[in-house]
């Protein structure tokens, strides 16, 4: 696997990550993304057609994960209710959390691993655009698939329109559905966590939150199998484009943080303090004694107790 958090990739120093100047560039590109995936809307036929395709494909392969799977989530709740707070839900919370966690301890590799990010996220919404797919939850009942998020949406914020709450239906591609980008950016974490995780718990929630995102994802009839894979190898692509797209990239965002960043003048350690007129603090003082600099460049400043205010009385002669 290539590396994408050698320290100074692209000639930027990690030492100037500022969190206004990465929060809008997330949330802009967020909202490209999330735009985007509505403005492709494919003909509802193509997608039937597709995911129609996709699993006569994974017949010939003899897959067959999506039924059993399904079946056993619909007929336990106790499996398939956290199943669907699963799906609706934690691809919004983990993958913010760890990109804030790298940001804040693992800097040297926020850069790059934001940018894999990033760029597969793209490369999701070329998918798409170019391939419309209807999930398992849509087709006719005669393909033997229970939408598991209809079944127990009294349990939850969603109706029968995936993820989304209820009457805000119009507002998600409910036709997304190739590549998985819940599969995608679970695997992110988990090759975060276990890659930039200290613990052991952290290592075991790597491999774990991917793992179990893809029996949910089935389970839930949200996807296909196949879906899932492309997830997977759709974050394999980006993390190839990670380096020639930094390259490309790194100095126009420089150049945008160099007009948000405010780089406050601090005195120099080797300077005084200059409090007022021809006042002066030295080194390790808290209040000026204000020491008036002679007139004479090679006298030195008095120490004795006389200069410590301006009324105190002048020493006997």
């Amino acid at each position: 696997m290539p590396k994408i958090d050698a320290p100074g990739t692209g000639g930027i120093s990690e030492q100037r990550l500022r969190w206004y100047t990465e929060l809008p560039l997330i949330v802009l590109v967020y909202a490209a993304y999330s735009a985007g995936r509505l403005v492709v809307r494919g003909d509802v036929a193509s997608a039937v057609d597709h995911g129609l395709g996709i699993l006569k494909i994974e017949k010939l392969l003899r897959l067959n994960a999506e039924h059993p799977l399904n079946r056993l989530f619909t007929e336990h709740a106790w499996i398939g209710v956290p199943a669907d707070f699963w799906y609706a839900s934690l691809h919004y919370l983990v993958t913010p959390a760890v990109l804030i966690w790298l940001f804040r301890s693992r800097a040297v590799h926020y850069r790059a691993a934001r940018a894999w990010l990033m760029i597969s996220t793209m490369i999701g919404l070329v998918g798409f655009t170019l391939l419309p797919t209807c999930p398992p939850r849509l087709l006719s009942e005669g393909h033997g698939f229970v939408d598991t998020m209809a079944q127990y949406s009294t349990y939850g914020w969603w109706g029968g329109e995936a993820s989304a709450p209820r009457g805000l239906g119009g507002m998600t591609n409910q036709y997304a559905a190739m590549p998985s980008l819940h599969v995608g950016w679970a695997l992110w974490c988990g090759v975060m966590l276990w890659r930039h995780g200290r613990t052991p718990l952290a290592k075991a929630a790597g491999i774990a939150y991917p793992l179990i995102t893809t029996i949910v994802v089935m389970g839930t009839a949200n996807h296909y199998f196949l879906d899932a894979v492309a997830g997977a190898v759709v974050m394999g692509i980006g993390l190839l484009l990670v380096r020639p797209v930094r390259r490309l990239t790194d100095p126009l965002m420089e150049r945008l943080r160099t007009l948000f960043a405010r780089t406050p003048k601090t005195p120099s350690a080797t300077e005084p303090s200059i409090v007022s007129a021809g006042c002066q603090t030295s080194a390790g003082e808290r209040i000026p004694r204000q020491r008036k600099q002679s007139a004479d460049p090679g006298a030195e400043p008095s120490a004795h107790p006389a200069d410590a205010g301006d009324g105190a009385p002048a020493p006997a002669r």
